[in-house]
C-alpha cells in the first residue's frame, strides 16, 4: 500500500499496487502493468486512425507493432542496466528480474524509434511516414503510463511547497509524473490538431522530439532518481540530443516540402 496525498488540494489517496490479487501466493497483477498496457493499447488505436487517414499500410504497422513491444521493453530494461551497473556487480541474474522494477522510458522509446527505422528499411517503406505514425503512439503511451508511476508512488521530483505538491512518504515533492503526462498531452494536442495543415513527411517524429526533449529536459531537473553518467543526468543530455536532431531534421525536411510545392505552383 502506498499513501500519496495532496495538502495544498486536501486531497489523499491509499493506493494498493495489486490490482488483481492471485488466489495463492502474495503477488497478483499489478496496476503498473494494466496502466502502461492501457496507454500502449491507446496508443495503437490512434496511431492506426492516422494510418488509415493517410492510406499507409495497417498490416506493417501491427508488424512494427509486433515487433517494437517486446523491442522496447527490452531495451527499456538494457538502458536501465547500462547506467546503474553498480546495483547488480554482486548479482548479476538480478538484471533479468525486472518485475522488481528498473526500466527506462527513454530505452524503450529509442529501441522502437530503431525497430521502426529498420523495418522500413527492409521493407522500403517511408521511414519518416512511420515515424510519424509510431509517434502518436509513444506520446499516448507515455501519457498515460506516467500515472502508473503515481500508483507506484515513484519517479517523483525535489520537496517543494508549491499548492500541488504531492505528499510521498512524509515528503513533500514535485508530482514530476504529473509534469510529464500533461506535457506530453499538450505535445500530442498541438501535432493532432495541426496535422492536416502544411503536413510533410517527418513533422510529426521531429515535432514530437523536440517537444518531448524540451520537457523532458527540465522535469528531469526536478526528479531525484535520475540516472547518471558521472554528474551528468543521462536523461537530460539525451533530450538535447533529440532537441537538437529534432529541430536540424525538421528545418530540412520543411525546407524541402516548401520547394516542392514552389516548383508545382511555377
Amino acid at each position: 500500500m502506498n499513501t500519496v496525498g495532496f495538502p495544498g488540494l486536501d486531497f489523499e489517496f491509499t493506493l494498493n499496487e495489486i490490482a488483481f490479487p492471485l488466489p495463492f501466493g502474495s503477488g497478483g497483477i499489478r496496476w503498473y502493468a494494466l496502466i502502461i498496457m492501457t496507454g500502449i493499447l491507446l496508443g495503437m488505436f490512434v496511431a492506426l486512425k492516422e494510418t488509415k487517414r493517410i492510406g499507409a499500410s495497417t498490416d506493417h504497422v501491427y508488424n512494427m507493432i509486433l515487433w517494437c513491444i517486446p523491442s522496447a521493453i527490452v531495451g527499456a530494461r538494457l538502458y536501465y542496466v547500462l547506467f546503474s551497473l553498480e546495483e547488480y556487480k554482486d548479482n548479476w541474474l538480478s538484471v533479468f528480474y525486472i518485475w522488481e522494477g528498473g526500466i527506462a522510458i527513454y530505452g524503450a522509446v529509442l529501441t522502437a524509434l530503431l525497430v521502426v527505422f529498420l523495418y522500413c528499411r527492409k521493407n522500403k517503406l517511408s521511414v519518416w511516414e512511420y515515424l510519424d505514425i509510431g509517434s502518436y503512439g509513444f506520446l499516448i503511451g507515455q501519457c498515460i503510463g506516467r500515472w502508473g508511476n503515481f500508483v507506484n508512488a515513484e519517479a517523483f521530483g525535489e520537496e517543494t511547497s508549491l499548492p500541488w505538491r504531492m505528499l510521498v512518504n512524509g515528503r513533500c515533492v514535485h508530482p514530476t509524473f504529473l509534469y510529464e503526462s500533461l506535457w506530453l498531452l499538450g505535445v500530442f494536442l498541438i501535432i493532432w490538431l495541426s496535422r492536416k495543415k502544411h503536413h510533410f513527411a517527418g513533422r510529426t517524429v521531429t515535432m514530437y522530439m523536440m517537444g518531448y526533449g524540451i520537457g523532458r529536459f527540465f522535469i528531469e531537473g526536478l526528479r531525484t532518481d535520475s540516472l547518471y553518467l558521472g554528474n551528468i543526468r543521462i536523461s537530460q543530455l539525451v533530450s538535447i540530443v533529440l532537441v537538437v536532431l529534432g529541430v536540424w531534421f525538421y528545418s530540412r525536411k520543411s525546407a524541402a516540402h516548401k520547394r516542392k510545392i514552389n516548383d508545382a505552383d511555377m
